[in-house]
């Protein structure tokens, strides 16, 4: 008897919307929905056909399309003016700005105590200048928090992380380069917590053990952060 080797990963679609499929060991067909990722997965049983996998997702259609409905956009903040009383996150805390015009190199300086984000610019910087300088400084700041979370890290997950880097993104927290063993962190994380920032970075570093969002990736997860679903809802859907 010949045994028919069914591909390990697949897709189908239904009512428009694309389903990715991973055949697995497990037992039970498990289906995971990202309204934030407009993200739909099953994993199913190795043995099992695909009208099956088919079957029981026109099954759940229904249910996953309000999922899906339901999930509403951030809305996107007006656009900073660089003004002194406006107010800036860093950390997730709100920061009241102060600006500052000296002819001298751009700064910042955070006043703890007074919760007050000092920026000094030069005579004539625009909001581009300043919104630049801004981002250069979330840049430099979280360049500084992320080594130590890529060490503490590494040695629990027997993982390497080769490089890292912070970029703007709008769609995505974070991304790994699984052969390259590198990871990019959203410069927006700057904004947030620092246990969003650790969440982030230890997702990208599960990556390097399991590449896909499966229950092998999202048993790491339990494993090393067992709270990080309450910490993903703070970011679902929070990019600005």
């Amino acid at each position: 008897m010949f045994r028919i080797n069914l591909p390990r990963e697949s897709e189908i679609t239904l009512e428009n919307v694309s389903i990715k499929i991973t055949r697995k060991k497990v037992k039970n067909i498990n289906l995971r929905v990202y309204p934030a990722q407009r993200e739909v997965c099953i994993s199913a049983p190795r043995h099992l056909q695909l009208n099956t996998i088919r079957s029981f997702a026109e099954s759940k259609i229904d249910w996953i399309q309000t999922k899906l409905s339901n999930y509403k956009a951030p809305i996107h903040p007006e656009k900073p003016k660089f003004i002194t009383g406006e107010v800036h996150l860093y950390k997730a805390r709100e920061w009241a700005l102060c600006m500052s015009i000296k002819n001298a190199p751009p700064k910042i300086r955070l006043h703890e105590e007074q919760g007050i984000l000092e920026m000094n610019v030069r005579p004539g910087s625009g909001s581009a200048k300043r919104t630049k300088v801004l981002k250069e400084w979330y840049r430099a700041r979280l360049k500084e928090q992320i080594p130590e979370l890529i060490e503490k890290w590494e040695g629990p997950m027997n993982v390497s992380v080769k490089e890292f880097g912070v970029k703007q993104m709008k769609t995505r927290w974070g991304s790994c380069n699984i052969r390259a063993g590198r990871i990019w962190l959203n410069l927006e994380l700057a904004k947030r917590s620092p246990a969003c920032l650790q969440y982030v970075v230890v997702h990208e570093m599960v990556h390097l053990l399991e590449r896909l969002h499966n229950d092998r990736f999202y048993g790491f997860m339990d494993r090393f952060l067992p709270e990080w679903q309450n910490t993903e809802k703070e970011l679902q859907g929070k990019i600005d």
